[in-house]
């Protein structure tokens, strides 16, 4: 995903969310409706986590140093899970418990046309954002559908603003309606309902962004289209035989590594391997330029050794020597 594609949105997200939270609360400040609070503060954590966003973008393009060899790629996932747990805290639970205080301590709401206004302005606004936020993402999407994109793609921020915007679109659509049932029944427990359902849906959309999240965190391997390309740009057909096994990981969401046992002829010299060696990563670095981290290791092509699968011993998350059966 293109790194500058996500952080236009960001800036379009970020702006939109600058301007709408203002409005909102001047809004709360004449009419007094909760949802209006509700969406001001919901807004104001959507521009911190667009900062958040940025700060992680910025951060995750360091050099790499001695104490982190493989470079800060994943800060960027360590700022979008960030973003989760603000969204979730910040935005969601305010929200609920202010809809609770409203329903509890119900009061009318004053001065209509400024809520109504304010709401009106800030779907076009958010309509916007979200419209620069599809844009940017079709042109990584590719067939996928929306929510495959959302839980495959490697690069947070399209997905995290794709998620918010949705979500504040949403949420403003039950700010106007709550609004609207309470000034149509001139009861005002309505502003508090439609002001607990916006924090709902904060909720649910942090905790979708934190799973998405956290399976970024703990390491992806590559997308199966990249490692079939891979797998056939490592085997030549005359030095290297046959791909034995292979590990991919993603260090940050353009930055891979490949790990890789590959088969070569018992009988050739070592010159032979080595040189075929660089051209497999040669080919590799072609065929997926993220590939930026190639580790591969030369071995003979044993049919017994391979149909005994995996060592679990010797496996990521297996069993350690004193786990092992008969310790």
């Amino acid at each position: 995903m293109s790194a500058s594609g996500g952080t236009r949105a960001i800036v379009a997200a970020l702006g939109a969310n600058l301007a709408i939270a203002a409005s909102k609360f001047v809004a709360f400040a004449f009419s007094g409706s909760s949802s209006m609070l509700a969406e001001g503060v919901h807004s104001v954590a959507d521009s911190g986590n667009q900062f958040l966003l940025l700060i992680g973008g910025k951060r995750a393009q360091r050099e790499a140093t001695p104490q982190h060899p493989f470079g800060y790629g994943r800060e960027r996932y360590i700022y979008a899970f960030l973003v989760s747990i603000v969204l979730f805290s910040v935005g969601g639970m305010f929200a609920i418990y202010e809809g609770y205080e409203k329903i509890s301590h119900p009061h009318d709401v004053e001065h209509w046309y400024w809520p109504v206004g304010v709401l009106v302005f800030a779907i076009l606004a958010e309509g916007y954002s979200f419209r620069t936020a599809i844009k940017e993402s079709n042109q990584t999407r590719g067939t996928l559908s929306w929510v495959e994109y959302v839980r495959r793609a490697k690069a947070p921020e399209l997905p995290v603003v794709l998620l918010e915007d949705f979500g504040a679109l949403i949420g403003l659509v039950l700010a106007l309606g709550g609004v609207g049932l309470a000034l149509l029944t001139g009861d005002g427990v309505w502003d508090g309902i439609g002001t607990v359902c916006i924090g709902v849906l904060l909720v649910l959309i942090a905790l979708v962004l934190a799973a998405e999240t956290k399976s970024l965190l703990l390491g992806e391997s590559a997308g199966a289209e990249e490692v079939r390309k891979i797998e056939a740009a490592i085997v030549d057909g005359d030095t290297v035989t046959r791909v034995i096994h292979m590990r991919t990981l993603h260090l940050g969401p353009e930055e891979l590594l490949v790990a890789a046992k590959i088969a070569v002829e018992h009988d050739d010299t070592a010159d032979e391997v080595a040189v075929a060696i660089n051209a497999a990563e040669a080919r590799i670095r072609a065929a997926v330029p993220i590939a930026r981290v190639i580790y591969l290791e030369p071995d003979i092509y044993s049919e017994a050794e391979a149909t005994r699968g995996a060592d679990r011993e010797a496996t990521p998350g297996g069993p350690t020597p004193t786990d092992a059966p008969g310790h």
